[in-house]
């Protein structure tokens, strides 16, 4: 089949006009980020079963055609891992397609694993051997070569022959109403709007803070996160995580003191530290009930434990069943969550229908399970 590279508004304009009728799109994107906040779009696939074509974004001003398509009510748009080529969606139109379909989630309750790359989903299901040649190609440089087309258009072409095959094993399964959930969350916008205050969470070793350097951290976090986005630089180019750590453990309120942070660059102390001071003395004033908090949960008792272990029995056995691989379910912790008594994925959505219900039957002693020497055994109580 051959790919259409369009580069022009016309080329555009044609090649909407023939995936108007199209009932579901596969759509993959390939951008760069490496030294922006905001990743910039660089070519954008779409495929339905007889057109593949590559747009060319840094070429065409106006994508509105073809963005008017993804965000049709009455068009599937297919992706594999969706989460980053939606973040590019919401970031353009600040809103996002209204219907879509994952594989990679799907594939998920299908049992083809947690998380499953395109490259291994595609030969587990169609038994072909992507290139991986162009995996380092820089997208941003002109002109792209036949190769790199056709490694870009791979993407999308092997995608709709997965679609196909997913949903046909999820409605042979009776499995289709299991992803709702999921593919509600995926085009929830709150998934993509970032608050500044809440970066600091992303920041490793947080958790090793006292209270209020806590709240040191949060209104540094929020000023580093804001600076990152109005120069769209990546957040680790204003100041890497290890010195923000430091900044809010010592809270340093002079240039000298600064210096002895380890990491902390001399230009980022000449460009930012009466920035940084003035965030410092004005986090010291927030009142302890606004600190934010990171809360550590109690260490379990010998007896949960041993009904955690239970539980996972009960889990591994359900999973085995069912042909779903586990850890693409959930994981101990999830598990631990309900011993807690604490909201868990395992309360929500497919999961529950899977495993979460007869774990929670299990903790409300409505069922027991009994060993023999090949399997385990549900009893009803």
């Amino acid at each position: 089949m051959t790919i259409a590279f369009v580069d022009t508004p016309s080329a555009l304009q044609d090649l909407c006009q023939q995936l108007d009728k199209s009932e579901w799109l596969a759509v993959d994107t390939e951008f760069h980020r490496e030294k922006t906040y905001f990743p910039q779009l660089c070519l954008i696939q779409v495929a339905n079963e007889d057109i593949i074509a590559c747009v060319d974004p840094l070429a065409i001003d106006d994508l509105t055609p073809l963005m008017d398509l993804f965000y049709r009510d009455d068009i599937t748009v297919v992706f594999h891992a969706a989460r980053q080529d939606l973040e590019l969606f919401y970031l353009m139109r600040t809103s996002l397609p209204p219907t879509v379909f994952d594989t990679q989630i799907a594939a998920t309750v299908l049992g083809y694993g947690d998380q499953i790359g395109y490259g291994n989903l595609v030969k587990q299901c169609l038994h072909v051997e992507l290139d991986k040649s162009q995996a380092r190609t820089d997208w941003r440089q002109r002109p792209l070569s036949k190769d790199q087309i056709e490694y870009a258009a791979d993407d999308v072409r092997y995608l709709r022959q997965l679609y196909i095959q997913l949903r046909d094993e999820l409605v042979k399964k009776n499995r289709t109403s299991w992803l709702d959930d999921d593919f509600t969350a995926l085009t929830a916008i709150d998934t993509y709007e970032e608050d500044p205050f809440k970066s600091w969470q992303r920041i490793k070793g947080a958790g090793r803070l006292k209270s209020q350097q806590l709240c040191v951290l949060q209104q540094l976090g929020a000023w580093r996160e804001q600076r990152a986005i109005e120069m769209n630089l990546p957040r680790r180019w204003i100041i890497k995580d290890d010195p923000m750590l430091d900044l809010a453990r010592f809270a340093p309120t002079t240039k000298e003191a600064m210096k002895k942070i380890r990491g902390l660059e001399s230009r980022d102390i000449d460009r930012y530290a009466s920035v940084i001071i003035s965030t410092i003395e004005s986090a010291q004033k927030i009142p302890k009930e606004d600190w934010p908090v990171m809360k550590k949960p109690a260490a379990l008792s010998n007896q949960q434990e041993a009904i955690i272990d239970a539980l996972m029995a009960l889990f591994r056995k359900s999973c085995d069943e069912q042909s779903i691989t586990p850890s693409a379910i959930a994981n101990r912790k999830d598990v631990e969550a309900l011993v807690r008594g604490q909201d868990s994925i395992l309360k929500h959505g497919w999961r529950y229908k899977i495993i979460g219900h007869l774990l929670m039957a299990f903790i409300q002693g409505e069922i027991s399970i009994q060993a023999n020497s090949t399997h385990l055994e549900i009893k009803e109580n």
